[in-house]
């Protein structure tokens, strides 16, 4: 590590904290990783990174693996739409995020790049592409995740103005790739559909992008971004139905063409909470999911592009990657 500044990537052992360290030793940067000590560590397979044991919300822990770092990559989070205790996601996100900024500072980090994410920014019916100029409330936020990620932002900008924290912001949209591990809301949408277990749609639209582009967009913004600025990480809008018809292509299947209102769906989804709270297992359809897709979730990367020089590829690239990775781990089968 001699001669190379040292970066910590928390949470690098999952979906997009294993992107975001390999993106960083592609950059020339020796790597730290945090790592929650019961984590997978397969995403960390083959790194040239030091791997430190510590959970984001132990002090201690943060502490030792921030000692003589330069950069922060803070990735880690508890991204979930549901839990059988809300405020678990909650304490996850916030205590977490506190507990770093505050290491941060103590450390005398010079930068980092804190990962947020668009469900701070505020979608309505009428929305074209948020942008960063939209923030939410967090009593405006829908569920429990999304509440945690816009208190954790908010935390983040009132120690950059109150205590000097040099930090950066982004806020990536909808990651797809290979390595989803767990697999994220999105991964699961993606492994569904590839199995042909989605013959219907809600009528919604989000913004898709290529999980190694958010990885690189995390290192341009650690390089030149703006300290107390936010900045979206997005790729493509596509309507729902178009990302489960590129799944379905590369399936050598049919696309699902039955249209569903959200409505109806809501009992269904209260009874998979229901099962979920018994067996212990996060259920598919929830209640928030379905409220969320009321609107088209659509957004616009233009600050990051003139700001960082930020250029996502085609999304579709990152589906593929998805498809492929999620069929060699046995996923699809």
């Amino acid at each position: 590590m001699a001669g190379r500044d040292l970066v910590l990537v928390t949470g690098a052992a999952g979906f997009v904290g294993a992107a975001v360290a390999r993106a960083a030793l592609a950059e020339g940067y020796a790597v730290r990783a945090l790592v929650r000590p019961s984590s997978p560590r397969r995403n960390l397979s083959g790194l040239d990174a030091e791997i430190v044991a510590g959970d984001m919300r132990d002090a201690a822990a943060v502490g030792r693996a921030l000692a003589g770092v330069r950069f922060l990559l803070h990735v880690a989070a508890d991204y979930r739409l549901w839990a059988p205790d809300p405020g678990e996601i909650a304490r996850n996100n916030l205590e977490g995020t506190a507990t770093v900024m505050r290491a941060a500072l103590a450390a005398g980090v010079e930068r980092a790049a804190v990962t947020s994410s668009v469900a701070t920014l505020r979608v309505g019916p009428s929305t074209v592409a948020a942008t960063e100029d939209e923030p939410l409330a967090e009593h405006e936020a829908i569920g429990a995740y999304k509440r945690s990620k816009v208190a954790a932002e908010r935390l983040v900008e009132r120690m950059v103005a109150q205590d000097g924290l040099p930090a950066v912001i982004v806020n990536p949209s909808t990651p797809v790739g290979a390595r989803d591990v767990r697999p994220t809301p999105t991964g699961r949408i993606i492994v569904e559909a590839a199995r042909g277990r989605m013959p219907a749609f809600v009528e919604t639209g989000l913004n898709v992008v290529d999980v190694e582009d958010v990885a690189r967009g995390h290192l341009l913004a650690l390089a030149h971004g703006r300290v107390g600025e936010r900045y979206i990480l997005g790729g493509q809008n596509v309507m729902l139905c178009e990302l489960l018809g590129e799944i379905a292509q590369l399936m050598g299947r049919r696309p699902p063409r039955v249209r569903l209102p959200a409505a109806p769906l809501v009992p269904l989804a209260h009874a998979a909470e229901a099962i979920a709270r018994l067996r212990g297992r996060e259920p598919f359809l929830t209640v928030d999911g379905l409220k969320m897709a009321r609107n088209r979730m659509f957004f616009s990367s233009g600050k990051a592009e003139r700001e960082l020089g930020y250029r996502p590829g085609p999304y579709v690239a990152g589906v593929r990657a998805a498809v492929a990775w999620f069929g060699r781990e046995g996923y699809l089968d």
